[in-house]
């Protein structure tokens, strides 16, 4: 057990709330190892390793239904389709008990899923086509998480790596350099910190613009970083009063939109603009909603 003494020193699950994260968590593992319809011995060991961790509690509801279900799925060293839906429907009941369900709220929930999912699909060390196909549409299906942190920037990846038909080599070290930043490595057995770093310290990407969002402007704060295409900040400034919304040059925690100057810019996925992304993508994952648009989405919301 000392191996895991680290985990229990950051987290000892004694409230509803920490239980009800591990096991969205364990929802999103699962949902992501199957992406690809196969279960391999690295993604089981995974599963077995989330087991582990928490085998301390397998007295404590809900754990005393989970973990016995997984070891005996698991005897085999196989991981079935039917054994997999049947974890799952455990698994989601116990989240949707009026228990549990009332310590987080549906985009709270589906958030701590979907970097499970993450979690699950980095669990051997390869990313195909098939998980990424999956994973698109796991971001259509649930699309209602638009403007809160990390969806928004994996959408925007996804996108961007989709749009010339061939997802590269490349595209997917890319896709796993920033999926990892949502993997805790102290709770994997096979996603190790020092891999991460190795792979991020090559591919960097700093602030995401959304795709297509909703851009609404009564009483709602916006922001300008960059060059303008098609006017001056000043003017820009007052397209936006007129339309009812506020103008602020810094990124605050009021702030509801971010626009990044430079229409049709290549690097817009990735936009290196500096201290306004920086400041909006940390109040972002603070929980703070702020929206980064590309500047021709915004145009395309203006009526004048």
């Amino acid at each position: 057990m000392s191996k895991f003494k680290e985990i229990e020193d950051y987290r000892v699950f004694t409230s509803k709330a920490e239980l009800h994260k591990s096991i969205n968590a364990l929802i999103g593992i699962i949902q992501g190892i199957r992406f690809d319809n196969i279960a391999n011995e690295h993604e089981i060991a995974e599963l077995i390793h989330w087991c582990n961790l928490h085998r301390r509690f397998e007295k404590r509801a809900p754990f005393n239904e989970i973990i016995p279900l997984i070891d005996q799925a698991l005897l085999d060293n196989k991981l079935e389709q039917e054994e997999i839906e049947d974890i799952l429907w455990l698994c989601n009941n116990i989240v949707n008990d009026s228990g549990f369900n009332r310590y987080y709220d549906l985009i709270t929930s589906s958030i701590q899923q979907l970097q499970g999912i993450l979690h699950g699909i980095l669990a051997d060390n390869v990313l195909n086509e098939a998980e990424i196909e999956q994973l698109c549409s796991w971001i259509d299906d649930h699309d209602f998480l638009k403007g809160t942190y990390p969806f928004d920037e994996i959408h925007s990846l996804l996108v961007s790596v989709k749009q010339d038909g061939i997802i590269s080599d490349d595209e997917k070290n890319l896709l796993k350099a920033f999926f990892a930043n949502f993997v805790d490595t102290r709770a994997s057995y096979n996603v190790h910190e020092f891999e991460v770093k190795a792979l991020q310290s090559q591919y960097s990407i700093s602030g995401i613009c959304a795709v297509c969002p909703e851009i609404t402007f009564e009483n709602k704060v916006f922001s300008f970083t960059g060059a303008s295409t098609r006017a001056t900040r000043n003017e820009i400034a007052k397209i936006i009063q007129n339309l009812g919304g506020i103008f602020n040059n810094n990124v605050t925690k009021d702030t509801n939109y971010l626009i990044v100057g430079g229409d049709g810019n290549p690097c817009w996925a990735f936009a290196c603009y500096g201290r306004k992304v920086e400041k909006a993508i940390e109040l972002r994952k603070k929980g703070t909603p702020i929206i980064i648009v590309r500047e021709n989405d915004f145009w395309d919301e203006v009526v004048i």
